[in-house]
């Protein structure tokens, strides 16, 4: 018996929870419930982040949470509870499967069958952005060894569960090849410990246009966050059916299971609205807490509900649908159909899967780190390279000397090209003039002399080697 958190929601939330919850214990769940009030009720009672302290002590001795969709009152002040959620928790892995039901739901992809692992916490979604210059704002894009551990492992942990062939790698590493570099490095370490299942890497331009055009050469596909993003809502709308997807947030600790669709207020209290969505997002929860032959009999039934045309307004169709129904109905003719198979759709196996066993983050042994440089960066408005090249030069000393000077990445100075355009963002590289090791004393000489002199520094980038490896990047063109 596991002990889930369970949150109705707003407008069709509390029908389409009802429905599903009715489905997955008439299935067998052992389940049980903890219920708590989320959304527009709390928000608009003056909780400005739609969820009480005694909802959050509720999630979290639970571990799982399972929740309708919600509205997020319009205007300022108001958080989305679905962000707070996954960033309080550490839900660091979100999965979104994206499968055809061809040919009950139009699709131009009908062997589609795939599943995307989405890390969640950081890459540029870490929203740390400045402006630096008057023509140049910055966002750091974070990639750490632990977020990219714990995403691909559970990439091949579930492609394992769930008796998937293959797990596909996208990075754009071939130009950010540190940050880039660090996931596919990872992705290439941890597919080792997977030999009975197939792994490759795709740049992630022609994995995204091979994905829009033939998403059944893939099977699980994990990513860095904003990659992750923008083609998990490409794969399920290609699917034909965004409408009746679930997705699961899974973190080290906490796992949240949801519809990816809105609250449909104008829906609401009607007995209308699909509950697939929701009841997508319960068997990702039954398969996460080990309940798999529940989550197989579940998903088969509802599959045979599809195939047999027993549909709700929303996929409705003269000619391929039998009868309309509402939610209610929806729910019993899937009870009805508990332990049967489909025919036409292929059925799912969840035979002899387990619970996902994902170790802790083990941190390694410190690297020798060697200080290499310093990148200077600069506020500053002329136009010639050279003529900044001057300024810095008077502020070199015996160990530290200028080597380069690039503007939007690309090197200006020395040896630049009158055609390149350069904005008022200068990064000054600095490195030892003696071959040995820069020192941090030198970083702090080399700042003092350039505000002495009027330069302005608006900040500096280390630069190191790990286990004598560069690691940092040149500048294009160097």
């Amino acid at each position: 018996m596991t002990t889930i958190t369970v949150a109705k929601g707003d407008g069709i939330g509390p029908e389409i929870m009802e429905a599903t919850l009715e489905v997955i214990l008439a299935a067998g769940a052992q389940l049980r419930i903890e219920e708590i009030e989320v959304g527009e009720k709390v928000y608009l009672a003056g909780n400005t982040s739609g969820i009480a302290a005694s909802a959050w002590d509720t999630i979290r001795r639970n571990k799982v949470f399972l929740k309708a969709p919600i509205t997020t009152p319009q205007g300022g002040g108001y958080k989305s509870l679905n962000v707070t959620t996954r960033k309080f928790l550490g839900l660091y892995s979100n999965v979104r499967p994206c499968r055809s039901l061809h040919p009950y739901v139009s699709t131009k992809h009908p062997e589609m069958d795939l599943v995307i692992v989405r890390e969640n916490e950081e890459d540029l979604y870490a929203g740390i952005e400045h402006q630096q210059t008057d023509e140049v704002v910055q966002c750091l894009k974070l990639i750490s060894r632990p977020g990219c551990e714990k995403i691909v492992r559970y990439a091949f942990e579930y492609a394992k569960q769930q008796g998937r062939r293959k797990v596909t790698c996208f990075t754009k590493d071939n130009i950010m090849k540190q940050t880039d570099g660090l996931f596919h490095q990872v992705f290439e370490e941890i597919a080792k410990e997977y030999p009975e299942i197939e792994n490759e890497h795709w740049i992630i331009d022609i994995g995204a246009a091979k994905l829009a055009d033939t998403p059944e050469l893939f099977d699980v596909i994990v990513m860095p966050n904003l990659y992750g993003d923008v083609l998990s809502d490409v794969a399920a709308q290609i699917t034909g059916s965004v409408g009746m997807a679930g997705s699961a947030n899974i973190g080290e600790e906490c796992a949240m299971f949801e519809a990816i669709h809105g609250s449909a207020p104008r829906r609401a209290g009607q007995n209308v609205a699909n509950p697939s969505g929701l009841l997508q997002g319960a068997i990702m929860m039954l398969n996460h807490i080990g309940q798999t032959a529940v989550a197989e009999k579940v998903q088969n039934a509802w599959l045979k509900t599809l195939e047999d045309g027993t549909h709700t307004y929303d996929i409705y169709k003269e000619g391929v649908s039998s009868r309309k129904v509402g939610t209610k109905e929806f729910a019993r003719a899937v009870i009805a159909n508990l332990g049967k198979k489909p025919s036409v759709l292929k059925p799912v196996s969840y035979a002899n899967s387990a619970a996902l066993a994902l170790p802790r983050y083990k941190r390694r042994l410190s690297a020798e780190k060697v200080l290499e440089g310093v990148d200077l960066f600069v506020h500053w408005p002329g136009a010639e390279a050279d003529d900044l090249a001057n300024e810095l030069r008077a502020l070199e000393t015996k160990e530290v000397k200028l080597s380069m000077i690039t503007n939007r990445g690309i090197k200006v100075w020395p040896d630049g090209f009158k055609e390149t355009f350069c904005t008022d963002h200068w990064r000054c590289r600095f490195q030892p003039g003696n071959g040995t090791p820069m020192t941090k004393e030198a970083i702090i000489e080399l700042l003092t002399k350039a505000h002495t002199k009027g330069i302005d520094s608006i900040k500096t980038e280390n630069l190191y080697s790990f286990n004598g490896k560069q690691a940092y990047s040149l500048g294009q063109g160097q």
